[in-house]
């Protein structure tokens, strides 16, 4: 476009065709400056399915800033620190740790046990606007727990001292992470019937009562789950791994709030990058399913938001189509040339679709 030209009305208003999905970076200090970064998995799930992210820095004051985000189509809180004990009234004694055992606590876990008020302050406030308004949520990790307390529920200080000193733990001791095999450690899962995991990962569950392998990045966890969730999957040591309000889900029509504790996103093959599970990916499928369909309620009028809809015309819906099919297109090349599995051979076509994506993200 020349400069001097004047834009296209539907041009302006691009940006909030796709439904968006607010993501809390983690904050890192590397060559002594702070860092704020979000996993690529994450982002790259949201938009192969057709949402875009919009990642919330976690910088002093963005939890009072919250309504400069709107709108705001669906939120995904993703790993991160400790949660404050304080924000579910635990300590070391209330969660059955004696001085000395927290302590040690907080000397093997280092990394996660530095307490970040500020992230915690900006994703609770996501949390509870999105249970206040039936915004779709999706918690994984940290996010699972943030989800919880902001429901009332409580967490373990530390899973496996305490379940292995509680009457609830189960008969077999879990592992919940190791730093010697990150990446790679895994432990069994139960998948409860009738819940949403269980239909995701049907078709690869080993046996009845037994589940499936999951990787595990923890040393906290749920202890008490809040009233309004149903638990999804446990671990052999009794630890919840996966819930959601079986009121606030259906996908196809703008429903989704769950918790899960492990990270489905990295369960893959480190070398050729595939996942563990067909099913791994189906739960951003359908959080991105709910988001888009909230946001269609949004335009609709059906529900209220401090977000002004933006009404799509024929013209601006087929836009809208353009953009999804070329972030979905770039998200295929990407994959087969990360693996290195396939040659790729761009089309005249392909470039042109491609282009639709870069000159929206431009």
């Amino acid at each position: 476009m020349d400069a001097g030209a004047a834009p296209s009305p539907h041009r302006d208003q691009l940006s909030v065709i796709l439904p968006r999905v607010l993501i809390v970076s983690r904050r890192t200090l590397r060559k002594n400056k702070f860092v704020d970064f979000v996993g690529e998995y994450h982002l790259d799930l949201i938009v192969g399915y057709g949402a875009v992210p919009v990642i919330v820095p976690r910088v002093t004051g963005v939890h009072m800033l919250l309504d400069s985000f709107e709108p705001i189509h669906g939120v995904l809180l993703c790993e991160g620190e400790d949660i404050d004990p304080s924000l579910y009234a635990a300590d070391a004694d209330a969660a059955g740790l004696s001085p000395e055992e927290f302590e040690e606590v907080k000397r093997l876990h280092a990394s996660d046990t530095a307490v970040d008020r500020e992230k915690d302050s900006i994703e609770l406030s996501l949390a509870k606007l999105c249970l206040e308004r039936n915004i779709p949520f999706l918690g994984i990790c940290r996010g699972s727990q943030v989800l919880n307390v902001a429901c009332g529920g409580t967490l373990y200080q530390d899973v496996e001292r305490e379940l292995s000193k509680s009457p609830a733990g189960g008969s077999v001791a879990t592992k919940h992470i190791d730093y010697d095999n990150y990446d790679g450690h895994r432990h069994p899962i139960a998948v409860a019937e009738g819940t949403p995991l269980r239909d995701w990962f049907r078709d690869s569950l080993v046996e009845e009562g037994m589940g499936i392998w999951v990787n595990s990045y923890h040393h906290q966890g749920v202890k008490r789950l809040a009233q309004r969730f149903v638990p999804m999957a446990f671990g052999p040591d009794g630890l919840v791994e996966g819930f959601y309000d079986p009121d606030a889900y259906n996908p196809e029509e703008g429903k989704f709030i769950m918790g899960l504790q492990f990270h489905p996103e990295r369960m893959r093959d480190p070398d050729t990058d595939r996942f563990d599970y067909p099913g791994c990916p189906r739960a951003y499928q359908e959080f991105v399913k709910a988001v888009i369909a909230y946001q269609k309620k949004l335009v609709s009028g059906s529900t209220s938001s401090v977000g002004k809809a933006v009404k799509l015309d024929e013209e601006m819906e087929k836009k809208r189509k353009v953009i999804v099919r070329s972030f979905s297109i770039a998200r295929n090349m990407y994959s087969a040339g990360s693996t290195g599995r396939e040659k790729i051979i761009m089309q005249p076509s392909t470039e042109s679709e491609l282009k639709a994506g870069a000159e929206f993200l431009e």
